[in-house]
């Protein structure tokens, strides 16, 4: 059994031998669950009562020791008490964006859509950032003639870089609100909410409606709202920083892969945004992020779900 877990929802499958196909793949709400146990249950049941041997979920949460204290759910767990319950002989819990880290080696060329730069260098470092319910981030490394070594971090929550006067304020209002003007806080589903907020705070709407992270969306894209735009143009701007700082960091010239559930949604708005022209915006290597390719990752079927499968190898 495959797992693929977020804040929102968890995506669950099953692969009967190792390089097997995924079968009976269903998405489940994670607020109609009490508990990853309940969730996990359930889906078996959907799946016509499978009995798996073993079991290997990403979940949106840094995994250090036995105890999971999801950050954006109450979900929490034993990982050892919940493969006990669930009669497994293994269990392997890993970050979200490390399983997802663990598929870019196997995904294919009509699985991701290039924005930019050149041909990815093969056996080389790659990137991954993606904005969802938070801010996930990751890399993979070459290790000997085949093995990939994935990193395990937060880099979502690295301190916000502002670069224009308006963006400047922004984080100014994010710094009053939360203390520490994180990533995260303006590249994610939340962070969309948060920008629209600070936008109409900036600009003297004194009761700005409470619009949700898909509503921001909505209304940007359509152009029915010039701030629900903006935040839309930041969001991109800012992913774009990000997504550069990593690549300097990895020296990632096997590519940056862009996942999360947003950006994907953005189509021809994100291509045309400061997207790229923010990644490669630092100074005198710019040349060098010239040439480093940005993949956003479009594959109907989870990718993480695979790289969970690899996390059992």
């Amino acid at each position: 059994m495959l797992g693929d877990v977020g804040g929102t929802n968890a995506r669950f499958a099953l692969q009967h031998a190792p390089g097997a196909a995924l079968t009976d793949i269903r998405t489940l709400s994670a607020k109609e669950h009490p508990s990853l146990e309940v969730a996990m249950r359930h889906y078996l049941h959907l799946s016509g009562d499978a009995v798996p041997v073993e079991a290997a979920i990403g979940i949106a949460n840094p995994v250090v020791g036995d105890w999971v204290q999801m950050t954006n759910h109450h979900w929490a767990f034993s990982i050892e008490a919940m493969r006990q319950t669930l009669g497994l002989k293994r269990f392997v819990v890993v970050n979200d964006f490390t399983a997802l880290a663990l598929s870019l080696p196997s995904l294919r060329a009509h699985e991701w859509h290039q924005l930019g730069g050149q041909v990815p260098r093969e056996r080389a470092p790659m990137g991954l950032v993606g904005p969802g319910t938070g801010l996930g981030v990751s890399g993979l490394l070459p290790v000997g003639e085949n093995g990939w070594v994935p990193l395990a971090g937060e880099g979502g929550h690295v301190t916000l870089s502002p670069v224009t006067p308006r963006e400047w304020a922004v984080v100014a209002w994010l710094q009053a609100r939360f203390g520490h003007a994180s990533a995260e806080r303006a590249v994610s589903g939340q962070g969309l909410e948060n920008l629209y907020q600070a936008l109409c705070a900036l600009d003297g709407v004194s009761e700005a409606p409470a619009l949700t992270a898909a509503q921001v969306s909505q209304r940007g894209l359509a152009g029915d709202d010039v701030r629900c735009t903006e935040a839309l143009q930041l969001f991109c701007a800012w992913l774009g920083s990000v997504a550069g700082n990593l690549a300097l960091t990895l020296g990632a010239t096997g590519g940056v892969y862009i996942g999360g559930g947003i950006a994907p949604r953005l189509g021809l708005f994100l291509q045309r945004s400061a997207l790229r022209e923010r990644f490669e915006a630092k100074g005198r290597f710019r040349p060098l992020l010239a040439n480093i390719p940005l993949l956003l990752i479009d594959a109907a079927t989870s990718p993480a779900l695979l790289g969970a499968a690899r996390a059992l190898d």
